[in-house]
């Protein structure tokens, strides 16, 4: 009682730190106020679900630009228009009715007819007595679109000042008008758009930036009057440069601006009055930002007080704590074995990642969407919680590991007594084209068990070749009636056909059934010290660790030995205390009534060991596993057998998930046991996470491309987005803390030196596209043959190992030039494109270990004492 309650206390304020790591980072932002009536704004009343297309024929309703102008009514003196089309000709008087002057706006475009409606709509209009028409504008960023010769531009301009008495300009962006000053000529005054952000000044920059533009224009016009016909700064949407756009960015410089304006007596325009989810076609996402009202014709922030870029955040943090105490629940007071300081590590992970979660989906909250962006949204979060499925299962591992106490089920090697019955053993051995001296050794070992009742099967299994299998058919009759040899000519099934076969040819007094390998090397003492668990008759299967004795052969040896030490060490153990181990086809005992009762091994299955083992579980059979050593055969000699070999487990592994996977459902029917559900799908969901890392992958390759593609398109305005958010967990945040993980486990676990770990590391990244490979195809293709993992295998030039390693090669090739493009990008010069840069270099790494193991696989083979030393020179040893 006193246990649960400190751990609930621990638990929740792991919580309470959390929440209050929200509230310090919604601080709010205290700004300069501004208290006085802003000078002008654009303006343009076209709704939130109004589309990019449908806006083309839009007519606005007289009622809803009135009720836009009401709300503008007191808080600004102008409003600024675009167009006197559409319905907004009305614009002038509605706007005299709420007491705001009005610069009226002629759009200015490709059409020419187009064009002539709107000269005579604004002349007629300039011509009304009553009205608060304060200027005229003809055209906006006409020259900057290029949508008609500057010299057409001229000629509506002089015609709509000879036609009327207002002042007459058009507004362009500053630097054409120091380009074009022959326009300058032309104009009442110069109606000039400063905007930083497009330019990617720095917010911190941006006012004196606004004021230098303007003094520039000063200095090249003194005598024309200077209206800032746009000025802003947008609340959301892709950084540009050093600009990011942020409602607290929005905030700072809008303040900042309007206080030193009215210091300097400027005319100006803030773009705009409302939000316009509409012009994301045509901008990007930030487009639909510049508004000081949202698209709901709400205030984003108060012009004086403190600024919160998510208001509502207490909402979202107790969302968060509440999603997190869930997971806690799911994951943590099933687990009775772990000590506190694990609980609470595990707690904290669980709040971070429900909090980044949260915080993903707070900003698509606040964001304008359509049917593609909520479809994208979709997916972002579903993978963001698969990432955190995974983050959680692997810190429950770094739990579990570190902070374990030990339970019944830690088992250790037996000591019989002398009066214990030893029940009969039939052990297996399948051989395919195996080397008939590295076979030799290991039926030598076998006739040295000290076993007072076994029997030794070799199946040979379609070796074409008389030289290869004869002389371990002449080795198995040196040896003794004891060993029994079978020659298998066109055999099905493969090596589940083989030990299928010698099922068949079993002792009848036969209780159990073993299996190794054909290059293992097996400890006198095996059977004694493990067979006796099958006394529990609920014991179905009894694994020992696969171990390997040719480590010192070389580096890649080395490296791949710690490699696998991870799983036998760490994994196994830990899947035991729950009697969910992974069945293994060699090192490993049977029940053999256990073995016939659930329908023999596998033959659709290149993976029949561990489908075995799962149907022992299903059947209601127990497991044991000692991870001490008592047989060491041979590692793959390349890093082709090595892929070769990983490629086999995990496509197996989805073929059984194909078959059981009612099984894994957590249902009553399920004849598996919660936590056996729970660490067969735990142990399969990094292979997932790998194939998951190689779309995300593909996908960056895409987004840089299409980024490459926009920017020698010429677009100034560049408008492909970096989704940096929605990769940032599955790709540097996994990364990182797999890494994390690995190197504590190994420390913690497995015996060996941190160099040794980074060994390790380094080949099971290697790996990381083969496991994904054989994931995908293991999912939606059948059929794959057995692929054994050949012995002796001579190493082959480096051409043949880079044409092994060709799909990661070429992955990695992309990768570096997406690097390469994105570092030569100036539109990316920010946090956002630099995060991008770290996610493509993350996803590189996998793919530069793979050429990495490859080089060191296909190096002079050495010993730490230089001298080089062949399998066979150590096998003899």
């Amino acid at each position: 009682m006193i246990k649960k309650l400190a751990t609930l206390l621990a638990l929740a304020v792991v919580v309470a730190i959390n929440f209050s790591i929200w509230s310090y980072i919604n601080n709010p932002l205290q700004l300069q106020p501004w208290t006085s009536t802003t000078m002008g704004v654009t303006f343009d009343p076209t709704k939130k679900d109004v589309t990019a297309k449908a806006k083309i024929t839009l007519i606005h309703k007289e009622e809803d630009i009135d009720k836009d102008l009401a709300l503008l009514e007191g808080k600004f003196h102008a409003v600024r228009t675009y167009t006197v089309l559409k319905g907004l000709h009305k614009v002038p008087e509605l706007a005299a009715k709420h007491n705001l002057n009005v610069t009226l706006g002629a759009w200015i475009g490709p059409d020419l007819e187009k064009n002539r409606q709107e000269i005579e709509t604004l002349i007629q209009l300039s011509r009304e007595e009553n009205s608060k028409i304060v200027r005229l504008m003809v055209g906006n960023e006409v020259l900057q679109r290029n949508e008609i010769p500057k010299k057409q531009l001229i000629e509506y301009i002089r015609e709509v000042k000879k036609r009327t008495w207002r002042p007459v300009s058009t507004s362009d962006t500053w630097d054409k008008w120091l380009a074009n000053p022959e326009l300058a000529n032309e104009v009442d005054y110069i109606g000039a758009h400063i905007l930083p952000y497009w330019e990617g000044i720095s917010v911190d920059d941006a006012v004196d930036y606004v004021f230098d533009r303007y003094h520039d224009l000063q200095l090249a016009f003194p005598n024309k009057p200077i209206v800032i016909t746009e000025v802003g700064w947008p609340s959301d949407g892709q950084a540009r440069k050093q600009a990011t756009a942020s409602k607290t960015n929005q905030a700072k410089f809008l303040r900042e601006f309007l206080n030193r304006a009215a210091k300097e007596k400027l005319a100006y325009y803030v773009i705009e009055a409302f939000d316009q989810p509409s012009k994301m076609t045509l901008e990007g996402t930030v487009g639909a930002y510049w508004g000081i009202f949202n698209a709901d014709r709400q205030l984003k922030f108060p012009m004086d007080g403190g600024v919160l870029a998510l208001p509502a955040w207490k909402h979202w943090a107790t969302g968060a704590a509440m999603f997190s105490v869930v997971l806690m629940g799911l994951f943590l007071f099933t687990r009775k074995s772990i000590k506190l300081p694990g609980l609470v590590f595990f707690g904290l992970i669980a709040n971070l990642a429900a909090s980044f979660i949260f915080w993903t989906a707070s900003i698509g909250a606040q964001q304008y969407q359509t049917p593609m962006s909520i479809v994208f949204w979709v997916l972002l979060i579903t993978m963001q919680i698969m990432a955190l499925i995974i983050l959680l299962i692997e810190s429950l591992e770094i739990a579990e590991v570190v902070w374990h106490r030990n339970t019944a089920r830690t088992f250790q090697p037996l000591t019989p007594s002398p009066e214990f019955k030893y029940p009969k053993v039939s052990l297996h051995l399948p051989i395919h084209n195996e080397p008939p001296t590295m076979v030799r050794k290991t039926l030598e070992a076998l006739a040295k068990v000290d076993y007072p009742n076994l029997e030794v099967l070799v199946m040979d299994n379609n070796t074409k070749d008389p030289a290869v299998w004869q002389p371990v058919e002449a080795d198995c009759k040196r040896l003794g009636s004891k060993f029994r040899f079978f020659h298998l000519e066109n055999w099905p099934g493969f090596k589940a056909g083989a030990i299928n076969h010698a099922l068949e040819q079993t002792a009848s007094d036969a209780e159990i059934i073993a299996v190794i390998d054909s290059d293992y090397i097996l400890s006198p003492d095996w059977l004694k010290r493990m067979v006796p668990y099958f006394d529990n008759e609920n014991v179905g299967f009894v694994q020992s660790p696969q171990d390997y004795r040719d480590l010192h052969v070389s580096a890649f040896k080395s490296f791949c030995y710690w490699e696998y030490a991870g799983f036998f060490n760490i994994g196994m153990v830990q899947r035991n205390e729950y009697n969910a181990i992974i069945q293994h086809g060699t090192m490993t005992m049977v029940r053999k009534s256990a073995l016939l009762e659930v329908g023999n091994w596998a033959q659709w299955c290149i993976c029949e060991d561990s489908e075995l083992g799962l149907r022992l579980y299903e059947a209601g059979y127990d497991s044991v596993y000692c991870k001490d050593s008592f047989g060491k055969g041979l590692m793959p000699d390349t890093m082709s057998g090595y892929m070769t070999q990983r490629y086999r487990w995990v496509y197996g592994a989805m073929q059984i998930i194909k078959a059981h996977w009612r099984s894994f459902l957590p249902t009553k029917k399920s004849p598996l046991t919660s936590a056996q559900r729970y660490y067969f799908v735990a142990g399969w969901l990094p292979w997932f996470s790998d194939a998951l890392a190689l779309l995300f992958t593909t996908a960056s390759l895409v987004l840089t491309g299409m980024i490459w593609y926009d920017s020698i398109d010429g677009d100034n305005k560049l408008n492909t987005e970096l989704p940096v958010s929605a990769f940032l967990l599955p790709t540097i945040g996994l990364f990182s803390f797999k890494i994390i993980r690995s190197l504590w486990l190994y420390q913690a676990r497995v015996p060996c030196s941190i160099g040794q770990s980074f060994g390790a590391s380094l080949t099971g990244l290697s790996l990381t596209h083969t496991v994904a490979k054989g994931t995908i195809q293991g999912l939606f293709i059948k059929g794959k043959p057995f692929m054994r993992t050949p012995k002796y295998e001579k190493q082959g030039p480096l051409f043949t190992g880079l044409m092994t390693i060709r799909e990661e090669l070429l992955i990695l090739i992309l990768l570096g030039i997406a690097i390469w493009k994105m570092h030569s990008l100036e539109h990316f010069d920010n946090l956002s494109g630099h995060l991008w840069i770290a996610v493509l270099s993350v996803q590189a790494v996998p793919y530069f270990a793979t050429l990495l193991t490859l080089l060191i696989s296909i190096a002079p083979n050495y010993r730490l004492n230089k001298s080089v030393i062949r399998v066979e020179d150590l096998d003899d040893a």
